[in-house]
């Protein structure tokens, strides 16, 4: 046992210094052509000689490696320690509103909104006509009242946010009655009742779990009743022996007793159902034309937006909530009412929406230009990949993903990926180690490529992807 640590501090002393290896001539040459930060390469190459102590106390290692190796270790750790921890990927996974992927890619027009008010200052909280302090909410109000006919509305950092902050305003040390169907549980862990308890309101349960009647609510109220609430089961479906009351009904129980009502769409979609995929999924105004008091939903779902919670309803309900000192808690930044300004704008012309804001441009794309585009990206890859892969176009079955119309599948093409050298798991996560990251799915271990979340540009990347693979 000595002799072995006597053997090991031996060939530790042999280990180079870290000036050594920054001293290299390969080191010097990169630092200058690649402009790789001095500190970066001093880092990375005290983890790699940390590494490379720790392999030799364990007895994995006889003897150190070369210099050359050493230099190579220390540049590709370099290039690593410098790439950012929040970059953009290729979503080739046909989830449309991807919640690890960051959900609703923005319009080119609210990018270049953001661009402009973060380069500077702006009239965040300043009135131009008055030259006095204004209302941030002011920015995206007016236009959120008239796109969905509401009487007022709010906007906070995002939908469970949203969903609290009303509860907590409307229902603190009350009775909120809600359906034992719609007590759901999204990404993330959000629970109803969870939110419920947090907001220091108190859930009353009624119906069951696939049944529930009015009659339950009316048989719920009491004299602790504090408000009814209507969840959209926006990430799941029960089918079959069902039940549930509608808005209407519970918007009408709620004026015979003098309760508030308020319904949490979850996605919140704001063009008709004409719109290809989004048939299932009721619409922001015609909820709202049901007299309900408040509609909670996202901005960064089926509305196409930043991420933010959206609260519209009747004036005096949103007037308590912005009041209360949680709303600055919770508020949204400049950026966000940046982007979702511009988002809201391209909706005051459903076509534009249609075809400028990247989600729902996406769910319409026809079916033959999905299969043209997927035809030429596996004509490229087989010019660009070795003789060991298949690479073959076919349908596939695209989801909107984020919690939206979970029962809803989009019909779409796809290219697929096998090879006799590689397994899927193994090509998923190289293509995952590119710059930018290419995320795929695997069916029936092949690797898919779904061409409907392919943005503009980005087959390019892909092929630029692969060539990892040529090179192994």
């Amino acid at each position: 046992m000595e002799s072995d640590k006597q053997t090991a501090q031996s060939i530790l002393r042999l280990l180079p210094a870290v000036h050594e290896i920054l001293d290299g001539s390969e080191i010097k040459r990169a630092e200058q052509v690649e402009r790789l930060p001095r500190w970066a390469l001093r880092q990375a190459a005290r983890h790699v000689l940390d590494r490379q102590r720790e392999e030799i106390l364990r007895g994995d290692r006889m003897e150190p490696e070369s210099l050359d190796q050493t230099h190579e270790q220390v540049l590709r750790e370099t290039r690593k320690l410098l790439l950012r921890s929040l970059r953009p990927v290729v979503n080739a996974t046909g989830v449309l509103l991807h919640t690890n992927l960051g959900r609703a890619p923005l319009a080119e027009e609210a990018v270049r909104a953001l661009q402009e008010v973060s380069a500077g200052y702006s009239n965040l909280e300043f009135n131009l006509d008055t030259g006095k302090r204004g209302l941030r909410y002011e920015h995206v109000e007016g236009l959120l009242c008239s796109l969905t006919g509401a009487e007022s509305a709010l906007v906070v950092n995002n939908n469970a946010a949203a969903v609290y902050l009303a509860l907590r305003v409307l229902a603190k040390g009350k009775g909120v009655i809600v359906s034992r169907g719609e007590l759901i549980e999204i990404g993330g862990s959000f629970r109803i009742p969870d939110i419920l308890e947090e907001s220091d309101a108190t859930l009353v349960e009624v119906g069951t779990t696939n049944r529930t009647h009015l009659k339950d609510y009316e048989q719920a109220i009491g004299s602790s009743t504090g408000l009814l609430l209507k969840v959209h089961p926006s990430n799941y479906r029960v089918m079959g022996f069902h039940k549930e009351v509608s808005t209407e009904e519970l918007v009408a129980l709620g004026r015979r007793y003098g309760l508030p009502v308020m319904e949490d769409l979850g996605s919140g979609c704001l063009l008709d159902p004409g719109v290809p995929g989004l048939a299932n999924e009721p619409l922001v105004a015609d909820v709202l034309r049901t007299g309900v008091d408040i509609v909670t939903f996202s901005g960064d779902k089926l509305l196409g937006g930043p991420q933010a919670g959206i609260l519209l309803g009747r004036r005096e309900a949103l007037e308590r909530i912005q009041r209360h000192p949680l709303n600055r808690v919770l508020r949204i930044d400049k950026l966000t009412l940046a982007a979702l300004e511009v988002t809201l704008l391209l909706y005051r012309d459903p076509q534009t929406a249609r075809t400028r804001i990247p989600s729902l441009a996406m769910l319409s794309v026809p079916e033959g230009t999905l299969r043209r585009r997927a035809q030429k990206l596996a004509k490229d890859l087989r010019q660009n990949l070795p003789a060991s892969f298949t690479v073959s176009v076919r349908a596939v079955t695209g989801r909107t993903g984020g919690g939206s119309m979970p029962t809803d599948s989009i019909p779409g093409v796809g290219v697929s990926l096998g090879s006799a050298e590689f397994p899927a798991e193994e090509i998923l996560a190289r293509l995952r180690r590119a710059t930018p990251p290419v995320v795929a799915r695997i069916e029936r271990d092949e690797v898919i490529l779904d061409v409907r979340t392919l943005q503009r540009g980005q087959d390019r990347l892909v092929l630029e992807a692969v060539q990892i693979f040529s090179t192994c």
